[in-house]
């Protein structure tokens, strides 16, 4: 087994848990505190680049990741990485890019379970009319990530 480096980052989101083996990020989660950091390069790496993307001086990742999960979740994953910086999908939308309407369900469970949080835009999925839908680190989190990027207005309100 690789060996499991990680590191915390303290942004306006709150913190960052960032996991990674020498060679790729295995995990990018919200954390209430701040443990014990063990960084290697790529943890380093990923924590310059998310302030980057925080502070609005970078739109893009270019870090080697690692999806542990089932295949479905793995395309779900990689169907995520194809929103562009600044725009949103719906559920169905995520559901028709895998090929089947069908799976949306599916589709919607396997992006509420990505461990690669911001730097796999889970955040640009919506659900219908545009309201705010489900998002593991938080709606508010969501929000704040889509005014970042230029994607949600201001005054958008959060469908609870």
């Amino acid at each position: 087994m690789a060996v499991a480096y990680q590191q915390y980052l303290f942004t306006s989101l709150g913190w960052l848990h960032i996991r990674a083996t020498d060679q790729a990020l295995t995990a990018i989660q919200f954390s209430e505190k701040q443990g014990t950091d063990q960084p290697n390069e790529l943890t380093f790496r990923a924590a310059c680049q998310l302030t980057e993307f925080l502070e609005k001086k970078r739109t893009s990742f270019d870090l080697p990741l690692e999806f542990r999960g089932t295949d479905f979740q793995k395309k779900v994953w990689l169907a995520l990485q194809r929103i562009p910086y600044g725009h949103t999908i719906t559920y169905t939308e995520l559901a028709l890019w895998l090929g089947d309407e069908k799976c949306i369900r599916a589709a919607a469970h396997a992006s509420g379970t990505n461990p690669l949080l911001i730097l796999v835009p889970c955040h640009r999925v919506v659900g219908s009319h545009g309201h705010l839908t489900g998002y593991a680190g938080g709606l508010w989190r969501k929000q704040k990530l889509l005014e970042l990027e230029g994607a949600l207005a201001m005054q958008a309100e959060i469908s609870w």
